[in-house]
């Protein structure tokens, strides 16, 4: 089976690099806007049986359990890596061989670029990833086996995840 899973923050604790510019009420307003388009386009998504989001926001678990997907409550903050390895355990419990990871804040990301990730994956074993436009991060990495290689968002998480999916000979 193949899976998204949507990793995000809570909401009180998202885009604080924008501190100097937003107030908190805007910060959160402007993270539940861009993760409710990230829902959107993972549900527009043809190539995935399912979506589920992990978070430990329960305003973004509500909006997630309505619009269809399947909740994974982190129960308090833990990181995002953390975050993710949970997520993909619980998924893998329930029969998930291949697993998107999409994270909550990537702007514009549309259904099309979701398919595209998982029409790119190699047959059997394998990952995807697609970086940040600076090409230091990680916006999705999808695997298959789902736990192939861990997720290491953050600080050059494309050279470490690049370097994970080497070590564990996972072409990528």
């Amino acid at each position: 089976m193949r899976f998204i899973l949507i990793a995000a923050k809570q909401l009180e604790f998202a885009k604080t690099r924008l501190a100097p510019v937003l107030p908190v009420a805007e910060r959160r307003e402007l993270a539940e806007q861009m993760f409710r388009d990230v829902l959107a386009a993972s549900l527009g998504a043809n190539s995935a049986d399912h979506v589920a989001v992990i978070t430990s926001d329960a305003g973004l678990l509500a909006i997630a359990r309505g619009a269809g997907a399947l909740v994974i409550d982190e129960e308090f903050p833990r990181g995002l890596n953390v975050a993710v390895a949970l997520g993909t355990s619980a998924l893998i419990a329930q029969g998930a061989r291949t697993i998107c990871t999409v994270l909550s804040d990537i702007p514009l990301v549309a259904a099309e670029d979701i398919d595209q990730v998982f029409a790119a994956m190699p047959e059997g074993r394998g990952a995807v990833l697609v970086p940040s436009r600076d090409f230091s991060g990680t916006n999705i990495i999808c695997r298959s086996p789902a736990d192939a290689v861990p997720t290491r968002f953050g600080r050059m998480s494309l050279v470490r995840h690049l370097d994970d999916c080497r070590n564990a000979n996972v072409p990528a």
